[in-house]
């Protein structure tokens, strides 16, 4: 069965390249109007000329620093004037400015991680669901990762900031029912520009190897299962998908 979101809006942060353009290509060919939400001007239109040539729904895009102290207010009064509504929410921006043992975080890579990560996460899902889903209904989806179920000896910091994300998604999952479902989706590694020192050369090589699918994700492949939850997920909420090529599940070597 094809899924469709035709007459629906979906706003998307850090949408404009990698995970988020993704997302937003899928949505567009199932007939959503996308608003792309990023912090580079050049790099929106560039996304949006692209989806629009889909030749689905309709497409915007607007530049915002979705860790700022507004919250997405503003965007969701412009989605809103443009569109007519916000059904779907993505929460995708992220940063990661540190690599390291997480004993040795530097205070503001800490504060600047927490404030894109988890607190933007939280002040967009304020904003979209006083703007519009508290009386409407709506589908929110947190980009969360698999590393937010695994230690790790270079993205302690990152994958500690995913793993509240998801307890996040729980609890808002539990608050905002009946009516907004919030659920999460947590890739491994997936060939975007945000991940290439993951991905790219002999380090790729080593990660494709360790997952029994025996390859690394693709932008798209995170974009079908954020299609299936907006589309045809109705009975599920605070729930975290994990896509990652079995990595979690593979032997330890």
């Amino acid at each position: 069965m094809e899924l469709r979101l035709d007459g629906k809006t979906a706003l998307i942060t850090g949408g404009s390249a990698g995970i988020g353009l993704g997302i937003a290509t899928e949505y567009v060919k199932a007939g959503a109007n996308v608003m792309i939400v990023s912090r580079k001007a050049e790099k929106c239109e560039a996304a949006a000329e692209a989806l629009r040539a889909l030749g689905g729904g309709d497409v915007d895009w607007r530049v915002a620093h979705t860790g700022g102290d507004d919250g997405g207010a503003d965007i969701m009064a412009s989605t809103l004037e443009r569109f007519g509504a916000i059904d779907i929410l993505v929460n995708n921006a992220a940063t990661n400015p540190y690599a390291g043992p997480l004993i040795d975080t530097p205070a503001a890579a800490f504060d600047k991680t927490y404030e894109v990560n988890l607190r933007g996460p939280l002040l967009w899902t304020q904003a979209a669901w006083n703007a519009w889903m508290k009386d409407n209904g709506g589908c929110v989806i947190n980009l969360a990762s698999v590393g937010a179920f695994k230690t790790s000896g270079a993205l302690g910091l990152y994958a500690l900031l995913k793993r509240a994300l998801v307890a996040m998604t729980e609890q808002l999952g539990a608050e905002l029912g009946p009516g907004v479902r919030v659920n999460a989706l947590a890739p491994a590694v997936v060939k975007t520009e945000f991940a290439r020192l993951l991905w790219e050369g002999e380090a790729g090589e080593r990660a494709k190897k360790a997952y029994p699918l025996d390859r690394l994700g693709e932008p798209g492949d995170i974009g079908r299962a954020a299609l299936w939850l907006a589309a045809d997920a109705p009975w599920m909420t605070g729930q975290t998908i994990v896509i990652d090529g079995g990595a979690l599940v593979a032997f330890q070597r």
